[in-house]
């Protein structure tokens, strides 16, 4: 990547108590006339249970991991972190350039803390990464090198970081993007000094330094079969045959909207019968943004592919998204004018794409709305007479992902209650009242409103409520 048994609580409604209330916006009376429609219902649907990605993926034998930046593992981010997924990536602090800057003098408070938090988390932790040719410190990119002295130095910082940390990781990524797109070496100092042995020392180093560790050889556009993959499968094969240590094979899946390779599948499979493990390493689905809702929905059936993916072979240990959260994605610094790649939006709202992941570990959706972040409710009654009145909702989505099927509830503060409604199916028991989406106005893309009326009766007064929630989050007056 080139940026950035205890049981786990479940996640209620992934930590909506840290979320940002959503605004309301009162309006005033105005006139006009109502139309007719439906009746309402008479039931509401009740709230379901949330997946909890990790114990989903435990039932299916594999983990679901996500990269982490260790100064936010607190609030909701570290809440998330901790009860959604069973393992954490470090997505900078274990690079070579964080841990040893200058020759021979460490740092490890970021690594530390990954670690610690991940044993208080019950995690396991992937280690990221030993070897690579990039986030290198100047004095190992620039250095004057014979293959002796760099084998040397490699071979010396393998033997103290993972040393370090010995019998606490449980996989670590030894050597990171090996491969040009040609399926070719890549030019590393280390190939170039070293030679195409390199890659064998450094796992001989670490499987000395931590023998209980898997070490993987880890890459980026190797998901499919094609060039790269298979110079990739050909340096599994011949390593196994000389026995150097190699544990398995990390498919980075740094993927854009529309472009799941048909043969990820076959293509895991491959590697497994070579005798090694596979894992989705640094899973995340780029598109062009703001996402459109038809975006979110093929983004969501395209991380469930992913994950069924790997669930559906033997060898593949567990799947890592790069960052489950889009505040802290690499791809807006990386990639102009795309973004929305992680299964949670920028507030940490789950995303479609989260429960794509869920289903594909056997998480049936029952059909109650998912959850929303930012909205602004207008309530305007635009006729009243004797004992009646006419209103017109309008909801407006104010956050940055879609709504995809909406529930807008509400009590009566004078006795009201509704007689009649359109564009919603409106229920009431007592003064609670729930408006539910008609099939053809459940989408609200971001940005964008829906309007609903009803007509209703009064008596005493006819004062506007003052709260409503959405989808089971608070709206503020």
């Amino acid at each position: 990547m080139r940026g950035t048994s205890m049981k786990p609580q479940s996640l209620r409604r992934a930590a909506s108590a840290f979320l940002a209330a959503a605004s309301l916006v009162i309006g005033g009376a105005t006139s006009g006339h109502a139309a007719t429609g439906p009746e309402p219902a008479a039931t509401e649907r009740q709230a379901a249970a949330e997946p909890v990605l990790r114990d989903l993926a435990a039932a299916k034998g594999i983990y679901y991991g996500t990269a982490v930046t260790a100064s936010k593992l607190n609030g909701t981010y570290g809440t998330i972190t901790g009860e959604q997924f069973d393992s954490i990536t470090p997505g900078n602090e274990m690079k070579w350039g964080s841990v040893e800057a200058t020759r021979g003098s460490f740092t490890w408070s970021g690594a530390d803390a990954v670690v610690a938090f991940a044993e208080a988390h019950a995690q396991k932790v992937r280690g990221h990464t030993l070897v690579w040719h990039s986030q290198l410190p100047n004095w190992v990119s620039n250095g004057s090198w014979t293959a002796d002295t760099l084998r040397t130095v490699m071979t010396d910082h393998i033997a103290t970081e993972a040393g370090r940390y010995q019998g606490r990781i449980d996989h670590w990524d030894v050597v990171n993007e090996p491969f040009n797109e040609d399926g070719t070496r890549r030019q590393s100092v280390f190939q170039t000094a070293i030679g195409d042995s390199y890659i064998a020392d450094a796992l001989r180093a670490a499987r000395a330094a931590d023998p209980a560790a898997k070490l993987y050889v880890n890459d980026y556009n190797v998901e499919g079969v094609n060039a790269k993959s298979t110079a990739l499968y050909n340096l599994v094969k011949s390593l196994k045959e000389q026995g150097v240590p190699i544990d398995g094979v990390g498919l980075q899946a740094h993927l854009i909207l529309g472009q799941v390779p048909s043969t990820l599948q076959a293509n895991i499979q491959r590697f497994a019968d070579l005798g090694v493990d596979v894992a989705i390493t640094e899973l995340d689905i780029r598109m062009t943004v703001p996402p459109t809702t038809a975006q979110l929905a093929q983004q969501k059936a395209e991380y469930k592919a992913v994950t069924a993916a790997c669930a559906a072979v033997a060898r593949c240990e567990g799947v890592t998204v790069w960052g489950f959260t889009d505040s802290d994605s690499w791809i807006p610094d990386v990639f102009t004018g795309y973004g929305a790649a992680t299964p949670y939006d920028e507030n940490f709202q789950p995303k479609p794409a989260y429960y794509g992941i869920a289903e594909a570990l056997g998480w049936v959706d029952d059909g109650t709305p998912e959850p929303v972040g930012a909205c602004v409710v207008t309530y305007a009654v635009q006729s009243q007479w004797n004992t009646g009145f006419t209103a017109q909702v309008t909801l407006r989505n104010t956050s940055t992902t879609a709504v995809n099927g909406w529930r807008l509830a509400w009590t009566w503060p004078a006795g009201q209650s509704v007689t009649q409604a359109w564009n919603a199916t409106v229920t009431q028991s007592g003064s609670a009242v729930t408006a539910a989406n008609a099939s053809y106005n459940a989408a609200v893309p971001p940005g964008a409103a829906v309007t609903f009326g009803f007509n209703g009766s009064w008596s005493g007064g006819n004062t506007a409520p003052t709260a409503f929630t959405l989808n089971g989050t608070a709206c503020t007056t």
